[in-house]
């Protein structure tokens, strides 16, 4: 199984769990004299069963990104962690930008000028520079994904 079909499968695996939580909830009482829709000794069953998949899927995903590395050498571990390092910082220089770049109305000339205290053209050129790293990283991690083997 490619690492790209283990993680897709993690995912789904992951909104099941959710749905039998909720089908759980759902028939964990009843109106006296009635029966539940469904049997909650086989929707218990059901879920150890999900959740062991899913167990299994995160250890072999976290242990084939520890030991897999990419063309820069860099493990697919260390470019997640990268990319999220980056998406952090794209949030904080977007929100820089957009502080920077609003434009705040006068009334009359005679009202104080608001101005950005920064150079926003520059702070752009950041963010650009943010947006394409973060590319460039999710593109590796990405192709890593769908040519590497779960271990």
């Amino acid at each position: 199984m490619k690492l790209a079909e283990a993680l897709i499968e993690r995912a789904d695996i992951k909104q099941k769990i959710a749905i039998i939580n909720d089908r759980i909830y759902n028939n964990a009482k009843i109106q006296e004299g009635t029966k539940p829709n469904e049997d909650i000794g086989t929707l218990l069953k059901e879920l150890d069963e999900k959740l062991d998949r899913y167990n299994y899927l995160i250890v072999h995903i976290n242990k084939t990104n520890e030991l897999t590395t990419g063309r820069s050498g860099e493990t697919i571990s260390a470019m997640i962690a990268k990319r999220d390092v980056l998406n952090e910082k794209l949030k904080a220089y977007s929100r820089l930008v957009d502080s920077g770049s609003a434009v705040i109305n006068r009334i009359s000339h005679s009202e104080i000028r608001i101005l950005p205290s920064f150079n926003v053209s520059n702070a752009q050129k950041v963010l650009d520079k943010i947006s394409e790293q973060i590319r460039i990283t999710d593109t590796a991690i990405q192709e890593l994904n769908w040519v590497t083997e779960l271990l």
